[in-house]
């Protein structure tokens, strides 16, 4: 109980000494205030940035399998044919009949027709050839009409879907279920109106486009001269079966490509998931990095601590003197200046918060900005206060010793 009233005691003697010398005080806590701003404002954006980037990509599904053809770059320039790495739907139909790990797959065969319906022409818009389980794994929905089934695969009909912004530069009907159009000459039946997704700028996409889909093996006839995909699109059983899917479907691919050990893959297994864990990686790396700028901005205001504590104990030499001549024990001079060195810091890392804060909140403001989101995290908080004791502490030390340690006869002589 002791030991708290004279720690009260302390704390408020320190404030009434920082409040005597204001203006010392501000100028010796700079180090703090930036400091401890320059983390908050660094987290604060990082992690507004983490939550944009995040959101964009669980636009595109965390458990999407992106796997397709591709030249190795010690192969590039040598006169091998880019087309001798692409998939071919051999390889396609193994991957879906033996890989365990991806439930959903859909192949994409892109190619680019003129349109026609009635007197609008639209020159070459693409064209991509799906299977039905491109719904699920898209999330792409019909509105209208229906969507693809195994019988238009199986048995190749001319049917095909339409997004808004092709129903709105051909000018079909609104509902346009039943319109036939031209697709490259080729009449087809309109049996469903996708959704249209936008793809966020961040991924090339924009303004949406015109969207036109037609059963793969319809699409594949068209052009009966190639026999590869674009690539394969998969969804994975669970998020954790990333690496597992990379390695069984990396396996059968060499397998089937009679790759030698050592050859360099001629394909790609890109999981979504993978993109996400490694900007975490780069985020916690950035805000690392920040953590030891920071660091050294302490180091430097620490120092400026301990000099103005040296000051302030040459200059109230003769008080400390005068307490200890009054029965001040060593433990109860070096408390209080070691808490007026804390009560400094602290001080510094107040107004270091609420500067830490309105940056944040600027970056919240700015027009367009991608950190619409940023917040301060509880724990940056918890961490910057608490550096700022550590430094507060191990800075203040020396001086307190030093006041701890004068001899009183000697300390009421000093002038």
């Amino acid at each position: 109980m002791i030991i708290l009233r004279v720690l009260i005691q302390t704390v408020f003697l320190a404030v009434s000494q920082i409040w005597a010398n204001k203006v010392r005080a501000l100028l010796t806590t700079l180090g703090i205030i930036i400091g401890v701003a320059a983390v908050i404002g660094t987290v604060s954006a990082t992690d507004g940035l983490k939550r944009f980037v995040l959101k964009e990509f669980e636009t595109f599904g965390t458990k999407k399998v992106y796997i397709d053809g591709w030249m190795p770059r010690s192969k590039r320039g040598r006169g091998i044919p880019w087309w001798k790495s692409e998939l071919v739907m051999a390889e396609v139909d193994a991957i879906v009949k033996h890989t365990t790990t991806i439930d959903k797959f859909t192949p994409l065969f892109f190619g680019s027709y003129d349109l026609a319906y009635n007197d609008q022409l639209l020159k070459s818009i693409q064209v991509t050839g799906i299977w039905p389980q491109w719904h699920d794994i898209e999330s792409r929905y019909v509105t209208q009409g229906r969507r693809f089934t195994s019988i238009d695969e199986e048995q190749r009909l001319s049917v095909c879907l339409v997004n808004d912004k092709a129903i709105e530069l051909l000018t079909l009907d609104r509902e346009p279920v039943g319109e036939s159009i031209l697709i490259g000459g080729r009449r087809f039946k309109v049996v469903g109106v996708v959704e249209t997704k936008t793809i966020s700028p961040m991924f090339g996409g924009g303004e949406a486009e015109a969207e036109v889909y037609i059963p793969l093996s319809m699409a594949m006839s068209l052009n009966p001269g190639r026999r590869h995909v674009n690539f394969l699109l998969g969804e994975l059983s669970s998020p954790d079966k990333a690496e597992e899917a990379k390695a069984e479907v990396g396996f059968m691919l060499r397998r089937m490509r009679n790759l030698p050990p050592g050859e360099e893959d001629n394909f790609r297994v890109q999981v979504l998931q993978q993109f996400i864990d490694q900007f975490n990686k780069v985020a916690t790396a950035i805000t690392a990095g920040a953590g030891g700028i920071v660091a050294i901005s302490l180091l430097v205001g620490g120092i400026g601590i301990m000099n103005i504590m040296l000051v302030s104990v040459s200059e109230r030499t003769r008080e400390i003197g005068l307490r200890k001549a009054m029965g001040a024990r060593p433990a109860v001079i070096l408390m209080q200046f070691l808490v007026e060195a804390v009560v400094l810091c602290l001080a510094g890392a107040g107004i270091g918060l609420l500067v830490g804060e309105g940056l944040t909140l600027a970056m919240t403001k700015l027009p367009g900005s991608p950190l619409e989101n940023a917040v301060v995290p509880f724990w940056a908080i918890v961490l910057s206060v608490g550096f700022s004791v550590v430094t507060g502490v191990l800075f203040g030390m020396f001086p307190a010793i030093k006041a701890a340690r004068l001899d009183p006869i000697a300390a009421l002589r000093h002038e």
